[in-house]
């Protein structure tokens, strides 16, 4: 059957960096059978946009679900500002357990989850 692996989290960012999300998890819709995880709230409220995603799919998947979101992680700064995308996102595998990735300074840092967040795996 596999092992199983879910993914769960969020980012944050602005008006047109919301535009290139969007665009970057449409154009993989069509290569990922995960994709229908991504969630856009209909209406974002005040300054920060969110953008969520939740799967549960097979470990093999799990890279090509990182990779989109390595390119938002890259998208540029809209405004002076300089304010990067950002998010969190927790992944939990059944054999190695559960990791944190962020999404901060341009980039998908990956570490193990802080203790704190494990009843997230009972």
């Amino acid at each position: 059957m596999g092992v199983f692996v879910r993914i769960r989290g969020w980012l944050e960012c602005d008006d047109q960096q919301l535009a290139q999300v969007r665009e970057i998890v449409e154009a993989d819709d069509a290569d990922l059978t995960y994709s229908g995880g991504w969630a856009f709230p209909p209406r974002q409220y005040n300054f920060t946009n969110w953008v969520f995603f939740g799967a549960e799919m097979r470990a093999q998947s799990v890279d090509r679900s990182l990779d989109p979101l390595r390119r938002v992680a890259r998208i540029p700064a809209s405004d002076d500002d300089g304010d990067l995308v950002t998010g969190l996102f927790f992944v939990s595998h059944e054999v190695d357990g559960m990791s944190e990735w962020q999404v901060r300074d341009g980039t998908v840092m990956i570490q193990p989850a802080s203790q704190g967040y494990q009843f997230l795996d009972e």
